[in-house]
C-alpha cells in the first residue's frame, strides 16, 4: 500500500513535469502563452475516453491504466497542434480567424482522423488478447485507445472554436502578415464589429 501511493505521486509529479514541458516547448513554439492553453485544452477530453473505456470494457483502474493516460496525453496534443499551426499560417496570410479555423477543421480532419485510427487499429489486438500475459497490459492499452478516440472527435471541433474565442478577447496577439499578402483579416473584421 506504501509502495502503491509513493508510485501514484511519482506518476503524478512526472505527469505535471510532462505537462510543463508540452506548455513550455508550445510556448516557445507558438512565441505566446496562451496559444499552448489551446493545443493542451483537449488533454481533459482524452480522461472523458479513458473512463468510458473502461466502464464498457469492465475494466479497473490499475496503475497501467494510468500509465496509458499519462502516454495518452503526449499523444492527443499532436491533432491540436497541427490545427492550431494550420490556423496559424492562414493567419499569416491574411485570412480571418474564424475562416482560418473553418479551414482547419476541413483540411486537418483527413489526416488527424487516419493517424489516429491507425493508431487505435494497431492497439486493438492487444484490447481483444484474452491471453494471461496480456491481461496486464489491456488496461494500458484501452486508456490509449479509448482516450485518443474521443480526445481526436472533440479536438476538431474543440480546438478551432478556442482559439476563435480567445481571438475574439485578442489574448493570442497578432500573427504577423507574409509580406506581400492582402490584409484581408483587418477589412473582416471592420465589417464584423
Amino acid at each position: 500500500s506504501n509502495e502503491s501511493a509513493k508510485t501514484g505521486m511519482s506518476i503524478v509529479r512526472n505527469v505535471l513535469l510532462g505537462l510543463a514541458g508540452i506548455y513550455m516547448l508550445l510556448a516557445l513554439q507558438f512565441r505566446g502563452s496562451l496559444a499552448p492553453v489551446t493545443v493542451m485544452s483537449v488533454i481533459p477530453t482524452a480522461l472523458i475516453g479513458v473512463v468510458f473505456g473502461h466502464l464498457a470494457m469492465d475494466l479497473s483502474l490499475t496503475l497501467p491504466s494510468i500509465i496509458g493516460m499519462a502516454s495518452l496525453f503526449g499523444v492527443v496534443v499532436n491533432d491540436s497542434i497541427l490545427l492550431v499551426v494550420f490556423i496559424r499560417e492562414a493567419r499569416t496570410r491574411g485570412v480571418a480567424v474564424q475562416e482560418a479555423a473553418k479551414q482547419a477543421g476541413r483540411a486537418r480532419f483527413r489526416p488527424i482522423l487516419l493517424t489516429s485510427i491507425t493508431t487505435i487499429a494497431g492497439l486493438t489486438p492487444l484490447l481483444t488478447e484474452t491471453s494471461m500475459q496480456a491481461q496486464i497490459l489491456i488496461p494500458l492499452a484501452a486508456s490509449l485507445a479509448f482516450g485518443l478516440t474521443s480526445a481526436t472527435l472533440i479536438a476538431i471541433f474543440l480546438v478551432p472554436a478556442i482559439y476563435c474565442v480567445l481571438d475574439d478577447f485578442d489574448l493570442l496577439g497578432e500573427v504577423a502578415p507574409v509580406a506581400g499578402q492582402p490584409q484581408q483579416d483587418v477589412a473582416n473584421r471592420e465589417v464584423l464589429t
